[in-house]
């Protein structure tokens, strides 16, 4: 293959919306919520039942956002667990204006 047949797309920044998926800023947000709570337990050397013990939530939970299932999962949920295991925890949300079709949420 040479340089010639490879045609570089730049991305979104947001994979979902890259794929045309509906829910593109939803699970947007959920991916980067999970990410820090995975983040949060393994700057801790935390266990899902280290975890679980700390918290009250289910080990079950943290097994699901380790493995990216977090089709149960709503973003207040996600970030409650990620409050519990960082005290110092600040989320922002920003929502701007749909001038080009489409909402953009950061944390």
């Amino acid at each position: 293959m040479s340089e010639s047949d490879v045609e570089l797309v730049e991305g979104t920044g947001n994979v979902f919306r890259d794929l045309d998926d509906p829910e593109a800023d939803l699970k947007q947000a959920k991916a980067v919520l999970a990410a820090r709570v995975i983040a949060a337990l393994d700057g801790r050397g935390l266990s899902v039942r280290n975890a679980a013990a700390l918290t009250g939530f289910a080990a079950a939970d943290f097994s699901r956002v380790r493995n990216a299932d977090l089709g149960r999962f709503t973003v207040d949920r996600l970030m409650k667990m990620l409050a519990s295991l960082d005290t110092d925890l600040r989320i922002t949300i920003r929502v701007e204006g749909k001038q080009e079709g489409e909402a953009v949420m950061a944390t």
